[in-house]
């Protein structure tokens, strides 16, 4: 399978660079209007190569053809030793106006692929990944080993420096170039003398005067074409998620601009506008411009020349269909769009995607009518539309929302699409981001309206899969979602909450303290223990062996009491310093807040972060080891993950066991989305043996006492119907409250449009009255001080059966 190049390798030319003063860039003549190095690849015949030999490409930027008689293309090695010299290979002939000259040199053993006939040939072996290019004037071997003595030489036309070459143009070499990628200039042919800038990664498109590339393309000029190919978009999409002509060049691609990206992953999509009569095939691509800004504009009828390629964002997810290394002639502006293709509830399909039996979908037919996800491939890169939609998943911090197209999918009571099954995806969700950078993006909530009509381009991210790339949004409808604030407790119940307070530490902002704060004071009602997680140390991600937490959890209680709520007291146990996982040299922890006035916390010495809390059976019933405590912590089920911490409290006469966890992540799962499905939950294996060491500890405490009263309760990071929660309630001896919920209020959390469950509450049998609530404070929520909405139980502690 090919894996195109990473993304951010294409990028790095646009990386700024800090000079000292000592190592200021050479400052060449004057850069070329007329001949430049074009392209540059030193991986031919590499290990991994498609291409047998290296080359260098030429252009001619300029009106009239350049004449190369006597002048010479030298390399010299990146980071050139005292007896390095440049190897000089000889040119004849010319370059045309808007042409290409080829440069073959040396061969190596791998590849598969033979340059189109070059209209020069040298015998160097050329790096693949670093290394200094010359076009001169003469063929007399330069003797400048260092940027500035470059510089100085009039001979030199054009210089090219890639990888970590030394002898360079401007603040750095161009970057990323491979066994498998050339460094290129853009269609625009721009040469500013910075070759960071001017030039960036790409798979070879090699092309000499004839017009003739590797592929076999035909004579033409690729250049300027002013005839389309014989090639078609859908051609290139063809009926599976992998062009058929991956890695081919093509020449000529004929269609109009619909959508230009400015920023990012910069380039722009055409579309055809005579499709052929095949559901299955694309008429839209993308045209992938690097570093490069484009050039073209809306309603530009356009030729493409370059390669295909698919790339992968990440290793799981699907690929996006490009054009890479483009050659672009605008033929006309101005023109007609084709008509979007209106996604609604009744052209959407109910099925998510076919089944692979847990390999790659990528080389299955695709199948839009009885497939959302199939649909939607079969309409990559061309102009679609929705309307009215309503808002599933708050505007995020990088200008993208969550909509629906289908209302009456798995709605919630607050205007979100719930997620209940691995098996019953919602397939209307659909992420909206903007190509128009000029104007503000709606800042909404979940239930809000994006009203009239969304129109833009299918596109595919590594997150949230396949997205509409607006050219115009819809207006925002404000629905007023609020804030929910829960009921205070009565005398006689315990109220217990769980709330994750995203990576705390004492370096925060105050604002997200008093936001916190008034999370529990206001609408959690001030409970009696507050069950934290990411709670860090008190210099957060500073790795410097800090695990203590006082200063944290200071500011946050003095916040909760400014903020209307009582002097809560606390209690955790510190980590070892890395061992608990999440945020490097933040320490991540759970801890207990609670009312003294309200509330007893049992102090039990013997506690420690490596040391076992075990249930000791009294004549009273059944009491902890040590309170505060952790469950099994050295066991290989909490490897860099954060322990369950265990804490044993009296209200009224009453103990209660409180079990805060925080189990492990879903970090390395394979995506909804993503190509191969089903998806495999490889974080889930940890999460259930988390799962098992929480219940086999909770059997401990019930053996001692059938009626002793546990709340268990945290971030899961599962759902009610997981294995993780399979485990964790085995034999029946804890009772997940969401599912007391009705359904349609099941969720506290929201990921890529669905409403979901990671947070719990779970109660043993000795629990027997309770009011249980999700308290909707931030997950719905563009402005939101965590992920999470938390939870509370209020208890009865001396209910009887």
């Amino acid at each position: 399978m090919h894996i195109s190049r990473p993304r951010s390798i294409l990028l790095a030319g646009a990386v700024a660079v800090t000079l000292s003063a000592t190592a200021l860039p050479a400052a060449f003549a004057a850069p070329s209007s007329t001949a430049v190095i074009s392209e540059v690849y030193g991986g031919g015949g590499n290990s991994g190569a498609t291409l047998t030999r290296d080359f260098i490409e030429l252009a001619n930027a300029g009106s009239a053809a350049y004449d190369l008689s006597g002048f010479s293309v030298q390399y010299l090695p990146g980071t050139p030793s005292a007896g390095s010299l440049w190897q000089v290979s000889a040119l004849t002939g010319s370059v045309a106006p808007g042409g290409r000259y080829l440069v073959a040199q040396a061969a190596g053993t791998g590849g598969t692929v033979a340059l189109p006939t070059p209209d020069a040939t040298g015998t160097v072996a050329m790096s693949a990944t670093s290394g200094t290019v010359a076009l001169v004037s003469g063929t007399t071997p330069l003797t400048c080993k260092t940027a500035a003595d470059c510089a100085a030489d009039t001979r030199i036309v054009d210089l090219v420096g890639y990888g970590s070459a030394v002898v360079r143009e401007g603040s750095g070499p161009a970057a990323g170039a491979s066994a498998t990628a050339s460094v290129a200039r853009g269609t625009s042919l721009a040469d500013t003398d910075n070759n960071a800038a001017d030039l960036t990664a790409g798979a070879p498109t090699p092309v000499n005067a004839a017009g003739e590339t590797s592929g076999g393309a035909g004579p033409g000029d690729p250049g300027n074409p002013t005839e389309p190919g014989t090639v078609r978009v859908h051609d290139i999409q063809g009926t599976t998620r992998v062009s058929p002509l991956n890695g081919q060049s093509v020449t000529g691609v004929p269609g109009v601009v619909t959508g230009v990206r400015t920023t990012g992953s910069r380039g722009f999509w055409i579309q055809d506008t005579t499709p052929d009569a095949d559901a299955r095939t694309s008429e839209g691509v993308f045209v992938f411009t690097g570093s490069t800004a484009p050039t073209v504009a809306v309603g530009d009828s356009v030729l493409v020349s370059g390669k295909v390629d698919e790339y992968y964002p990440s290793a799981t997810t699907q690929s996006i269909t490009e054009i890479t290394a483009p050659r672009v002639t605008v033929l006309s502006s101005g023109n007609a769009l084709p008509a979007p293709v209106v996604l609604d509830a009744t052209s959407v399909p109910d099925a998510y995607v076919p089944s692979a039996g847990g390999g790659s979908v990528d080389k299955l037919t695709l199948d839009p009518a009885t497939y959302a996800l199939d649909l939607y491939e079969s309409l990559e890169g061309t102009r679609v539309q929705v309307a009215d939609t309503r808002v599933t998943g708050a505007t995020t911090a990088y200008n993208e929302v969550w909509v629906t197209v289908k209302p009456n999918e798995n709605p919630t009571g607050r205007g979100g699409t719930l997620y209940s099954s691995y098996t019953d995806q919602n397939t209307g969700r659909i992420k909206v981001m903007s190509l128009d950078t000029t104007r503000p993006f709606p800042v909404a909530n979940v239930g809000d309206e994006l009203s009239g009509t969304t129109t833009g381009v299918m596109d595919y991210a590594s997150f949230g899969g396949y997205n509409l790339q607006a050219t115009e949004l819809g207006t925002l409808t404000d629905h007023h979602l609020r804030r929910e604030v829960t009921r205070k407790q009565r005398d006689k119940e315990l109220a217990v909450a769980t709330y994750n307070v995203e990576n705390l530490d004492a370096l925060d902002e105050q604002a997200k303290f008093d936001t916190l704060a008034a999370g529990v004071a206001v609408n959690l009602s001030s409970p009696d223990i507050v069950s934290l997680e990411e709670i860090q140390d008190d210099n957060g991600a500073v790795n410097d062996g800090t695990v203590g937490s006082e200063a944290t959890l200071k500011r946050f209680t003095d916040a909760i009491v400014a903020a209307g709520g009582p002097q809560y007291a606390w209690r955790y146990i510190a980590p070892v310093d890395g061992k608990d996982g999440g945020e490097p040299g933040g320490n991540i922890r759970n801890v207990f807040l609670y009312n003294p006035e309200r509330v007893d916390f049992v102090d039990r010495a013997g506690g420690g972060a490596t040391t076992a809390v075990t249930a000791v059976k009294t004549k009273k019933g059944v009491a902890l080891s040590a309170s505060p405590g952790r469950i099994t912590p050295t066991n290989d089920a909490w490897v860099d993950s954060r322990k369950p911490l265990v804490g044993e409290f009296r209200f009224h006469g009453k103990t209660v066991f409180v079990i805060g966890n925080h189990f492990a992540s879903k970090g390395g799962d394979q995506p909804l989305h993503g190509r191969y499905q089903e998806p495999k939950r490889s974080s889930e294996t940890k999460r259930v043996k988390q799962a098992a060491e929480v219940n086999t500890f909770v059997k401990s405490l019930l053996a001692a006492d059938k009626s002793a009263q546990v709340i268990t309760l945290g971030d899961l990071n599962d759902f009610a119907f997981s294995p993780t929660m399979d485990a964790l309630t085995d034999g029946k001896v804890l009772k997940p409250l969401i599912t007391t919920l009705p359904t349609s209020e099941q969720y506290s959390y929201v990921y890529e449009g669905n409403s979901q469950t990671l947070d719990h509450i779970l109660t043993s049998p000795g629990v027997i009255r309770f009011d249980y609530d999700v308290v909707h404070i931030n997950a719905e929520f563009a402005d939101q001080a965590s992920d999470h909405d938390p939870q509370i139980v209020r208890v009865d502690v001396n209910a009887q059966h």
